[in-house]
C-alpha cells in the first residue's frame, strides 16, 4: 500500500493474482500496459473526484478498473457521481485514440498499438456494465436514484448487478458449447463480482444506516440554504422505518403524518432520522 497526500493507493488481491500469473507466464508486458490503463483509469476518477471537493480515503486497483472509496458515500449529489462514474471509460477511451493516432503515424509499432488499443476498449466497455463497483453500475444507481427511495434504489442496484455478474460467469462456459474453452478470466472475474455484490445485499442495512447519519449533516447545511421540499403522506400507525425507507437521496422530505384522514402532524425529515437513530428499537432488522 502507498499513501499519497492522505490517500491509500492499493492493489486488490485479485490484482496481486493475476499480476502472480502473469509473471509466472512470461507475460510481463501485458501486465505492465493492464496495470498502466487500470491506473490511467482511475486516475480520471480521482481528479473528476478530488474537483468536486470529495474526500478520497482509498484507491483499489482491480484488474478491471479500481474503486475509489470516499468519507461522503451516499450523500453526494447524483450528478457529481455521474461525472465521476464516467470519468474512467472517458480516460480509456482518450487513451485508445492516443495509441491508435501514435500508429498511424509509425511512432509505435502496429501489433502493440492494435493490443493498446483493444484493451483500452474492452476495459472501458466492461466497466460500462450495469455491475457495482463498476462505473456502469454506480451510473445506475444514481440514475435509479432521481426517481426512487435510497433504499429500493440499493436494493436494487444490488439485485440487478447479481444477475449480470451470474451472466458473465455463464458466459465463461459458452464456449464450451462449441467445443472450445473454459474463459477462466472471465469465470474469475464473474465469481469476484457474484462474491463482491452478495456481500454488497447483505450489508446493505449498514450502507443505509451509514447514509442517515450523513445525511442529517448534509440536510443541515441545505436547509439552511433554503431548499425545496417534497412531501411523504403516511399513516400514523406506521413504524419510523417505513418512512425512512421512502426517503429519496435527491430530496428533502417533510412528512406529513395522517390519523383519522386528516393531517394530525407535520414533521421535518431530520426529526424522524434522529428518533430513529436514538430509539432502542433503531436496531437493523428494520431493513433486513
Amino acid at each position: 500500500m502507498i499513501k499519497l497526500r492522505g490517500i491509500n493507493f492499493s492493489l486488490h488481491p485479485l490484482f496481486v493474482l493475476v499480476m502472480l500469473a502473469s509473471i509466472i507466464t512470461g507475460r510481463f508486458m501485458e501486465l505492465l500496459m493492464l496495470f498502466v490503463i487500470v491506473l490511467w483509469h482511475e486516475l480520471g476518477h480521482l481528479v473528476t473526484a478530488l474537483r468536486f471537493g470529495w474526500t478520497v480515503q482509498e484507491v483499489k486497483l482491480l484488474p478491471f478498473g479500481g474503486v475509489v472509496e470516499v468519507e461522503e458515500a451516499g450523500t453526494l449529489p447524483a450528478r457529481e457521481e455521474l461525472w465521476v462514474a464516467i470519468a474512467g471509460p472517458l480516460q480509456n477511451g482518450l487513451l485508445a485514440a492516443l495509441g491508435w493516432l501514435l500508429a498511424q503515424f509509425s511512432w509505435i509499432d502496429t501489433s502493440f498499438a492494435h493490443e493498446f488499443v483493444l484493451a483500452n476498449v474492452t476495459i472501458g466497455l466492461f466497466n460500462l456494465l450495469p455491475i457495482l463497483p463498476l462505473d456502469g453500475g454506480r451510473i445506475l444507481q444514481a440514475w435509479v436514484g432521481l426517481g426512487v427511495p435510497y433504499y429500493r434504489t440499493l436494493l436494487w442496484s444490488a439485485r440487478i448487478s447479481l444477475l449480470w455478474s451470474g451472466l458473465i460467469v455463464i458466459a465463461a462456459f459458452y464456449p464450451l458449447l462449441h467445443g472450445g474453452l473454459l474463459e477462466l478470466n472471465w469465470l474469475a472475474i464473474g465469481l469476484f463480482l457474484c462474491v463482491s455484490n452478495w456481500t454488497y445485499m447483505r450489508n446493505i442495512p449498514y450502507v443505509f444506516l451509514r447514509f442517515l447519519v450523513r445525511r442529517i449533516e448534509r440536510t443541515e447545511r441545505q436547509v439552511a440554504e433554503g431548499l425545496l421540499s417534497r412531501p411523504i403522506v403516511i399513516a400514523a400507525d406506521r413504524p419510523l422505518s417505513s418512512i425512512l425507507r421512502l426517503l429519496m437521496k435527491e430530496q428533502y422530505h417533510l412528512i406529513y403524518v395522517m390519523k383519522r384522514g386528516r393531517i394530525a402532524k407535520v414533521v421535518p425529515e431530520n426529526a424522524i432520522v434522529e428518533r430513529f437513530l436514538m430509539s432502542r428499537n433503531a436496531d437493523l432488522q428494520f431493513f433486513m
